[in-house]
C-alpha cells in the first residue's frame, strides 16, 4: 500500500459515507498524512520507532511547589467566599456543563454507557439532567448542558433525552468520526465489506463544539466558561467554589487532578516544551499521558494525575492547538485495525493551565470512574453519597 492507493480509496467512497465523514470533520490530507509510517514501517521500521515519535523531546521536570493547588475545603472562609464569586457568574449564565458522552461501555457488554444503571433504576444520564435541573433552577436561569456523542451513542442518547422530557437547553453535538487502516496502511473494511468508521477520541471536543454552532451562541449571550468532565464521573459536578477558584486564576484552562493511590495509571502535569502556532518553543505545564514521557522519568514522583476534568474559558476554544495524534491498534471481530486518535489535555500545551487537586474520597468526591460492573458495584455507595450531596437526587 501507499500514497497513491489509499488516496484512489477514498476517492470511491459512496456519497452516503461521504456526506457522513464531511459533516464530522473528517480530514482526507490528515489520514494520508497519518498514514504514512505506516507504509514506511513496511519498510523496515518496527515498535521502536512509533514508541521514539510519541515521546516528547527536551528536558522534562515535575511541577515545582506550588503549581498544584488543593481544593477549597468546605467550611472554611475561604471555600464560602470562592462560593459567592462561583455562584455569582452562574447566576449570570456565564457556566456551561459540557459531558463526554460518547463512549461504548465495551466492558459492560457494548451497551452506552450513558444508559447505563448507576443505582436504584438511575441511568448516569438520568443523574446529569438530574443535577442540571438542580442547578438551574438555583440559577434562576437555564444552565446549558451539552453532551458530545458519537455516532453509535447518538441515537440512543437522543431518544432517552425525549422520553425524560429533557428541556432544551440540553443539547446533543457530534464528535469527528474517522476512518480506521489496516497495518499496512489500506483502508480497513468491515466484514459487510465497506469501510470501518469511529470516533477519534475526547480530543475532537473543541472542533466539535464549535462546529455545532452551541459555542459560538453561548459566547454570544455572554457564556464564559464552559466545564468539561466524563459522563460517567458523577464526582465531577458543578461546583461554585471551583468556579470561582479557576476564576481567580486567570487561566485558561482548569485541570482537576486526583491524588494517585497504587495502580494509578494516567496523564500527569510536568514542565515541558510546547510548539506553538507560529512554531515558537514555550515551556508550560502541561499533560503528558506516561508513553509520551522520556525514558527514565519517573511518573510516580508525580503524586497527582488528571482525572479528565476541565475548566475552559470559553473564547480560549479559539487558540490553535497543535494536536498530536496517536497511532492505536484496536480489535475488530477477529481482526487488527489502526486507528489515530487525539487527547483532550493537550489543551494544556497550548494555553496557560492552573492545576487543582481534588478530592477522591467522601461525599465531596470529583473522581469516581467508572470502567466496568465490577467497579460500579464497588463504587454504587459512594456514587450514590455523592449524587445526594450534588442535587442528583
Amino acid at each position: 500500500m501507499n500514497e497513491t492507493q489509499l488516496r484512489a480509496s477514498l476517492a470511491t467512497l459512496s456519497p452516503a459515507l461521504r456526506a457522513r465523514l464531511d459533516a464530522a470533520g473528517f480530514d482526507a490530507e490528515r489520514l494520508v498524512s497519518l498514514a504514512a509510517p505506516l507504509w514506511s514501517r513496511a519498510h523496515g521500521e518496527g515498535a521502536a520507532d512509533r514508541d521514539a515519535r510519541n515521546r516528547v523531546q527536551g528536558v522534562v521536570e515535575p511541577p515545582h511547589e506550588g503549581d498544584v493547588r488543593d481544593a477549597p475545603v468546605p467550611g472554611t472562609a475561604e471555600h464560602a467566599r470562592l462560593s459567592e464569586v462561583g455562584l455569582r457568574a452562574i447566576l449570570r449564565g456565564e457556566l456551561a456543563f459540557c459531558v463526554m458522552a460518547g463512549g461504548m461501555a465495551t466492558r459492560m457488554g457494548g451497551v452506552v454507557k450513558a444508559l447505563v444503571e448507576a443505582f436504584d433504576g438511575h441511568s448516569f444520564l438520568d443523574l446529569r439532567l438530574r443535577e442540571n435541573a438542580t442547578w438551574s433552577k438555583r440559577a434562576g436561569r437555564p444552565l446549558p448542558l451539552w453532551l458530545m456523542t458519537s455516532e453509535p451513542t447518538e441515537g440512543p442518547t437522543r431518544a432517552a433525552l425525549t422520553r425524560s422530557g429533557a428541556p432544551p437547553h440540553v443539547a446533543i453535538f457530534a464528535q469527528d468520526l474517522g476512518l480506521r487502516l489496516t497495518r499496512e496502511g489500506a483502508l480497513f473494511l468491515g466484514d459487510d465489506g465497506q469501510p470501518s468508521t469511529y470516533a477519534p477520541g475526547h480530543g475532537d471536543l473543541p472542533d466539535a463544539l464549535r462546529r455545532s454552532g452551541l459555542l459560538t451562541a453561548f459566547v454570544a449571550g455572554g457564556g464564559k466558561h464552559v466545564w468539561i468532565a466524563n459522563l460517567d464521573n458523577l464526582g465531577a459536578a458543578v461546583d461554585a467554589a471551583l468556579l470561582g477558584h479557576s476564576i481567580e486564576t486567570g487561566a485558561d484552562v482548569m485541570v482537576e487532578v486526583a491524588p494517585k493511590v497504587a495502580g494509578d495509571k494516567g496523564g500527569i502535569p510536568v514542565w515541558a516544551d510546547a510548539q506553538g502556532d507560529g512554531g515558537q518553543m514555550t515551556r508550560r505545564l502541561q499533560v503528558l499521558e506516561e508513553f509520551r514521557l522520556p525514558r527514565g522519568f519517573d511518573a510516580e514522583a508525580v503524586r497527582v494525575f488528571n482525572t479528565n476534568t476541565f475548566l475552559v474559558r470559553a473564547e480560549a476554544f479559539g487558540t490553535p492547538v497543535r494536536w498530536s495524534w496517536f497511532e492505536v491498534e484496536k480489535k475488530v471481530g477477529e481482526r487488527t485495525a489502526v486507528q489515530f486518535e487525539r487527547l483532550l489535555q493537550e489543551l494544556t500545551s497550548a494555553m496557560p493551565a492552573a492545576y487543582v487537586r481534588v478530592p477522591r474520597d467522601g461525599s465531596g468526591a470529583r473522581f469516581l470512574p467508572v470502567k466496568d460492573h465490577e467497579e460500579l458495584a464497588r463504587r454504587r455507595e459512594d456514587i450514590r453519597a455523592v449524587a445526594a450531596a450534588r442535587g442528583m437526587l
